[in-house]
């Protein structure tokens, strides 16, 4: 096997044991193939208050315009119980044509399949007129905090400046050419606390439950939709991930009780808007007192917005998606469709440097055990970035 192709490439990923925050050799291991290729490589590293120092890596060949980047993360979620594992996480083991092992889609596989073409590209035109980079994180599956939005930040301050950009997350849901993604839906996590009174549970004269207040305030946030969405994106939907009143005594009331949520929303709303609709609904359903005995005095709550919160975006570059979508066309017959589904990304930290994009592996084994990726796809993947770099620099 070829050490510059893409199987051979993501093998030698999928042997890191990238968990984050740890670098695991993932990023040693792309210096070490790119440096020869001729790339100029850095490895800053960032930290912050509370959070993990991570290791990053940028990766830079040619001069002049234009300047395109591919951008994606080696770190990955950890493998969870060892057992379940039929082939091992950290083993990159093919069996019948599919390559096992943690990251083999969510993204060492994408990584693979963009570095294959690059060196391909760069083999077969040594003289093209611009530049190639690389953005590779270790801090995509964790906070994000030391990542990709201070990796963007530190090249600005070096001078560079980007053109275009292709993130490889897995963005196919069934068949690789499915779709591009070309924006997000924005995202806000909030945590509601109801303070009541504790008390016996057959005396409820003389307590508050606080767990009768949370649902009726739930309830309100939820109802009516928050919108029914457009022609750009699907309607933005909040869901309850947590409700804690850490009470396992069935005859005493809680204090107090919490509940975590996410609105995932579309571009009818920003951080800023969301967050005062969401209380007002608070407000609302404070006043409507439901759930509740008419002689109690008023529900009692906090809200509080969890940092890392991201807007919404929309990617309208022709030369970005259209030389995508055909060399995706190319390669697959298919006509990707142009979607804003999905979660968040590090995209969300690019588009305010660039106009960027997401293609790349189908994700149906992403944070699963025995992930894997059929090497079929790992192949037609690469080809579809190697005839994007051709029409992009031609």
């Amino acid at each position: 096997m070829p050490q510059n192709s893409a199987t051979h490439i993501l093998q030698s990923l999928i042997k890191c044991p990238s968990v984050t925050p740890d670098e695991g050799g993932a990023l040693t291991t792309l210096q070490a193939l790119l440096e020869p290729a001729g790339f100029l490589v850095a490895r800053p590293s960032f930290e912050d208050v509370d959070t993990p120092t991570i290791e990053n890596l940028y990766a830079t060949i040619g001069t002049g315009g234009p300047h395109f980047v591919f951008a994606g993360h080696t770190d990955v979620v950890p493998p969870g119980d060892l057992s379940a594992w039929t082939h091992g996480p950290f083993e990159g083991e093919i069996k019948n044509n599919i390559l096992y092992g943690r990251g083999a889609v969510d993204m060492k596989g994408g990584i693979a399949c963009f570095a294959a073409a690059a060196l391909g590209f760069l083999k077969d035109r040594p003289d093209f007129k611009g530049r190639i980079s690389f953005l590779i994180t270790g801090d995509e599956e964790g906070p994000a905090v030391n990542g990709t939005v201070k990796l963007l930040q530190w090249c600005a301050d070096k001078g560079d400046h980007f053109d275009h950009c292709i993130v490889g997350e897995p963005t196919n849901p069934s068949v690789l050419g499915d779709a591009i993604k070309i924006g997000r839906r924005g995202s806000i996590t909030g945590r509601l606390t109801v303070t009541g009174i504790q008390g016996h549970v057959a005396y409820p004269h003389l307590s508050d439950n606080p767990v009768r207040s949370i649902i009726g305030l739930l309830g309100g946030l939820m109802d009516p939709p928050l919108d029914s969405g457009n022609e750009r994106f699907q309607p933005t939907n909040l869901e309850v991930t947590s409700i804690d009143a850490g009470n396992e005594t069935s005859n005493v009331t809680p204090a107090s009780i919490s509940a975590l949520f996410n609105v995932r929303f579309n571009d009818e709303w920003t951080p800023e808007t969301i967050a005062a609709e969401l209380k007002k609904r608070l407000d609302q359903a404070v006043s409507d007192n439901r759930f509740r005995s008419a002689d109690k005095s008023p529900i009692s709550y906090d809200l509080k917005f969890i940092d890392n919160l991201s807007d919404s975006f929309l990617t309208r570059s022709d030369t970005l998606i259209d030389a995508l979508s055909n060399a995706v066309r190319s390669v697959t017959g298919r006509k990707p469709e142009l979607s804003t589904g999905g979660g968040t990304s590090d995209a969300r930290f690019i588009k305010n440097y660039c106009p960027v994009v997401e293609f790349g592996l189908v994700g149906q084994t992403m944070h699963q055990v025995d992930e894997c990726v059929d090497l079929d796809d790992v192949d037609q993947l690469t080809r579809i970035y190697r005839s994007f770099l051709d029409t992009y620099f031609s």
